[in-house]
């Protein structure tokens, strides 16, 4: 499987907990922070949580 660069470029002020808890648990703690992460299904379904919080980018 390939991976994923996620990068945080929103806030999470005035956000769902769900959402804020989900960018925790990715490791994302502020703006501009990044991580890679196995392109797995749960990371897809967290992605799919926070799309308009953050960048997602193909890594092989």
């Amino acid at each position: 499987m390939g991976s994923v660069k996620v990068r945080q470029v929103r806030s999470t002020i005035g956000r769902k907990k769900n959402q804020r808890e989900t960018l925790r648990t990715l490791g994302l703690k502020r703006i501009g922070d990044e991580v890679v992460r196995e392109d797995r299904p749960e990371v897809r379904g967290m992605l799919a949580t926070v799309t308009h919080l953050v960048d997602v980018e193909e890594v092989d």
